[in-house]
């Protein structure tokens, strides 16, 4: 069952309570007097997602400057990577993405790093805070300052809202949530909050239509290495991954 996570006020009190405001205000989101359940709140600077019920869970954030984002991007395999090669950054630079399922961020933040210009969408409100917040961050990090605000900018709205109203990219990147194969009984505490508060891509298979009347060029599309194929439509072409696939659409050459 989905469950609400709210804004905990009083953890945001200091000197970043107002900009904080003021960037949460497009979000909308409900705020709460105690620190119970799923909540935002504020930690070392960042804003982060924290379940008071389960303190071994550890926060939840976007950190684009972190160790493990920073040693993808300097150590990932760059344009040689399944993800790059995918969409095509390896035959040309520079694309423009529409990552219509953003989540926390992470391959948006790869493919930026290697030069492409992303628009992340994201419906979740919640999802959508973490995300303009590491944002925030990322563009006063010297790691990331330079080149992080020019290529990622966000859209706070449902996926199949966004591929019907922003202009043609070359590519549309697809990461619907599937539900995980557990192996043991913890989940990835990624998985587990997300499952928690956001709750399952249940339009999923409705996003292949749109993002091909939208792409210029192609659609990507990640799937976990035991899913089918997104609503059942057989891609061009796949690159396998170690744990993931990414299915590739195309609609015409680079």
């Amino acid at each position: 069952m989905q469950q609400q996570a709210l804004l905990y006020r009083a953890g945001l009190a200091g000197p970043l309570e107002a900009e904080l405001m003021a960037l949460l205000a497009p979000f909308a989101l409900g705020e709460t007097d105690t620190a119970q359940g799923w909540y935002l709140t504020l930690q070392d600077g960042a804003l982060v997602l924290r379940n008071a019920d389960l303190p071994k869970q550890g926060d939840i954030l976007v950190d684009f400057a972190s160790g493990a984002a920073t040693h993808r991007r300097k150590f990932g395999g760059g344009k040689a990577e399944g993800i790059a090669k995918a969409v095509g950054l390896n035959k040309k630079p520079g694309l423009s993405v529409i990552d219509a399922t953003a989540g926390l961020g992470r391959d948006a933040f790869v493919l930026a790093s290697l030069g492409a210009q992303l628009t992340l969408v994201e419906r979740n409100p919640l999802v959508a805070a973490l995300l303009a917040d590491g944002l925030r961050r990322g563009a006063r990090d010297p790691q990331t300052a330079d080149w992080l605000p020019q290529r990622m900018q966000l859209v706070h709205l449902p996926a199949l809202e966004a591929l019907h109203s922003l202009p043609a990219p070359d590519v549309v990147f697809l990461d619907p949530m599937f539900p995980p194969r557990e192996k043991s009984a913890l989940v990835k505490k990624e998985m587990r909050a997300f499952h928690d508060v956001v709750g399952a891509d249940d339009d999923a298979d409705a996003l292949l239509a749109p993002a091909l009347a939208l792409a210029k060029h192609r659609v990507v599309v990640k799937r976990p290495g035991y899913a089918g194929y997104l609503a059942g439509q057989k891609p061009t072409t796949s690159i396998e991954g170690k744990n993931n696939r990414f299915d590739v659409y195309v609609n015409a050459g680079f």
